[in-house]
């Protein structure tokens, strides 16, 4: 791959178990592709192969350019990824952000997704109206970013309405969360949020039943959108919904044990 796809190729974290059944980690925003070290080891104990890039704006693929930051751009190059790596068909898991890339992934290359776990999905704004005020949110968070640095942008998105039950995370698995997302840079998230936001991205709810692959759904009992992921779970046929109790938009953090026996457990119904 060359020009704006390379952030992809260079931002793969990949087990290299050749033979072994794939798995795509998609992670949110402000994170990267570290966010999944935990489950990915207890995944490659059971048998699986994992591949978990930092997406367009994060990490180390900070900066892919305007293009290969949007959410169809990521899907189209993460695709072309998993053919390189002889890693098709493969199982895909996707937070927020990863999952709205891995709903994409699924609707727009069906032949790269086995299986699919979306984790707090959203299919973006149908209605025009909510996708410009987004658009509009976004942008000023954007300047926010560029304009204040980092760490600043992080102590205020850490008060998020959405991450507030992460006021009763373990403190070490806070403090890696924010050590995380302190590692991108104001440019990356300032690209991330004008190019890859639910503003921007092609709304995906009237293609929802596109999708044939078992797919679990899992969100947080506590979550204040999680009407989204029910939306998401309701329009893919056949799709489980797992709510998880005593979690807000984040079970993997917030319940990492009770999120890891469900992603394993839905995971292995076909490994063999």
């Amino acid at each position: 791959m060359t020009g704006e796809a390379d952030w992809v190729a260079l931002a793969a974290r990949d087990s290299g178990d050749h033979g072994r059944p794939a798995l795509l980690l998609l992670h949110g925003f402000t994170g990267t592709g570290s966010v999944w070290a935990g489950l990915t080891a207890s995944l490659r104990r059971k048998g699986f192969r994992t591949i978990a890039p930092d997406l367009p704006g994060h990490g180390r693929a900070s900066s892919p350019g305007p293009g290969g930051a949007s959410v169809e751009r990521a899907a189209d190059d993460l695709a072309r990824l998993l053919a390189q790596l002889g890693a098709n068909p493969a199982r895909v898991l996707g937070y927020s952000l990863g999952a709205r890339i891995a709903l994409r992934l699924a609707i727009a290359h069906p032949a790269s997704v086995s299986r699919l776990v979306l984790e707090s999905p959203s299919a973006g704004f149908a209605d025009a109206g909510e996708r410009a005020a987004r658009r509009e949110a976004d942008d000023a968070l954007a300047d926010e970013v560029e304009r204040d640095g980092v760490e600043a942008f992080t102590d205020r998105w850490e008060r998020n309405q959405i991450f507030a039950t992460h006021a009763l995370l373990d403190p070490r698995a806070a403090a890696h969360q924010r050590e995380i997302r302190l590692r991108n840079t104001s440019a990356g998230l300032a690209l991330s949020l004008r190019a890859a936001g639910q503003g921007v991205m092609q709304p995906l709810h009237g293609r929802l039943a596109e999708i044939h692959v078992p797919t679990l759904v899992v969100a947080g009992a506590l979550d204040p959108v999680r009407a989204r992921a029910e939306e998401v779970a309701a329009g893919i046929p056949g799709a489980r919904l797992v709510i998880v109790a005593r979690a807000g938009h984040t079970p993997h953090l917030e319940r990492p044990a009770a999120f890891r026996r469900l992603v394993i457990d839905f995971l292995q119904e076909d490994a063999a």
